[in-house]
């Protein structure tokens, strides 16, 4: 294990990765208190069974409408946490979501069927037939189980994201119906005219943050800036660079190292979106995406014509200058993740160590490029070609490379074993965590 001793960080505002962490957090633990408030004053019955089928709800619901807010890509959360991270907490959600429900129909059911002297599952049946709102409740359940099925790992590396996507969208109706039952028969919600003012706010504002981040702000950005592709340049025989234009982009909040949703409004690809990093440093004129051929849907981009129009959605991601905390970084690039990082290297100020992996020098996408911004920055650009074993980013090439990069902000992207690989690299050297910044590609529903 290679070790670094860096000197210790000067005294630094509050990284806003935290500020937003801990707000969210604290967001959750207080309408967490408020929810318990209400439960005590709503009365708790003589039936445990039935006290803990009340409390679960509440918190299934409670978690609901927080799962909303996670995935609901306002641009505020998303710059500070990154939408990688954001899709991450939504899907460690989700379980707990899955069984705060599931308890919530389990103890309601056996509580009913003790005070019935019937057995659980009839009990469900006869309110689900009697009792208004239940049946709702119960196929939102049922709706939310299939949804987490797909998204098990096993399920989503076998379907097409489109079609996970099209599953995901069920989320909402189950929403929608949870939200009404618990209108019809929820007793916290009834209790009193704070509680029911309580929930609609939260459910509202949930609903709210999902509908302006998912539809309203896309809707008006694109309309706005109205955006066609300019030009299709092949970088080579795999990789090719679309340069896309519009009204106003000097007015577009993108920063480099961001990525778009982006559609190709063509006959054949307007209901595909894919994630592509800007390629440059957006200069209020022109964006630039470069992709590497991976399927028909990226060789595709090869033959765009001058003047398609596009619909981007974004910019999203908290791969960018906003988290750094040091003077000089380290880029480690691999593949075609040098598209972000080239991105990043034309807006960093300081000096930089360009690190780029790839397995040939034909490889090595826009190298001649990167070569003269590197010159006219003044960075070190080190290309580093070879097979994959050995592993060509261990920590002690790391050190040879970039001697104190224990002082320096470690800015990494590539593909995912790579990626992984040099994030425990940095670990064995000491890398403090606060100065690793990375950013996988996952997209929530």
């Amino acid at each position: 294990m290679t070790t670094l001793q860096s000197p210790p960080a000067p005294p630094t505002a509050i990284r806003p990765r935290v500020v937003a962490r801990t707000g969210l957090y604290a967001l959750l633990a207080v309408n967490a208190a408020v929810v318990a408030v209400f439960f005590v004053q709503a009365g708790f019955g003589s039936n445990a069974l039935l006290v803990l089928g009340r409390l679960t709800g509440l918190y299934g619901a409670l978690l609901m409408a927080f799962q909303l807010l996670l995935v609901a890509r306002l641009p505020w959360l998303d710059r500070r946490i990154g939408m990688d991270r954001l899709t991450s907490w939504h899907r460690w959600t989700g379980f707990g979501l899955l069984w705060t429900l599931v308890g919530h129909m389990v103890f309601i059911s056996l509580g009913y069927a003790q005070l019935s002297s019937t057995d659980p599952v009839n009990q469900l049946v006869d309110l689900a037939e009697t009792t208004e709102g239940v049946l709702r409740a119960v196929v939102a359940l049922l709706l939310i189980m299939a949804v987490g099925a797909v998204s098990a790992r096993w399920a989503r590396r076998r379907l097409a994201y489109e079609t996970w996507h099209f599953i995901h969208l069920y989320t909402y109706l189950a929403v929608v119906l949870a939200f009404t039952h618990q209108v019809a028969v929820g007793t916290t919600f009834t209790a009193s005219s704070a509680a029911k003012t309580y929930w609609y706010v939260v459910w509202g504002a949930a609903l709210g943050a999902v509908l302006v981040g998912r539809l309203v702000l896309p809707l008006w950005r694109n309309l706005r800036h109205q955006l066609r592709v300019s030009a299709v340049v092949p970088e080579s025989d795999s990789v090719v660079s679309v340069y896309v234009t519009g009204r106003d982009l000097d007015r577009l909040p993108a920063v480099a190292g961001q990525f778009f949703l982006w559609r190709f409004l063509t006959r054949d690809r307007w209901w595909q979106a894919n994630p592509f990093s800007l390629s440059a440093a957006p200069d209020g004129r022109q964006l630039r995406l470069t992709v590497k051929t991976a399927g028909a849907g990226t060789a595709a981009l090869r033959h765009l014509k001058v003047g398609t129009r596009v619909f981007a959605e974004g910019p999203y991601g908290a791969f960018t200058t906003l988290h750094r905390t040091r003077p000089d970084t380290v880029l480690i690039a691999g593949g075609v993740g040098i598209t972000p990082i080239r991105a990043l290297l034309e807006d960093l100020e300081g000096h930089a160590v360009l690190i780029y992996r790839v397995a040939t020098d034909r490889d090595a996408v826009l190298y001649e490029e990167l070569s003269e911004l590197a010159a006219a920055k003044g960075a070190e650009l080190h290309l580093i070609t070879g097979p994959v074993v050995p592993d060509l980013l261990a920590p002690r090439e790391l050190a040879r490379l970039a001697p104190d990069i224990g002082d320096r902000d470690v800015f990494v992207c590539g593909p995912p074993g790579m990626t992984s690989a040099v994030l425990r690299s940095l670990t064995d050297m000491g890398v403090p965590k606060q100065q690793i910044h990375f950013e996988r590609f996952s997209l929530a529903g």
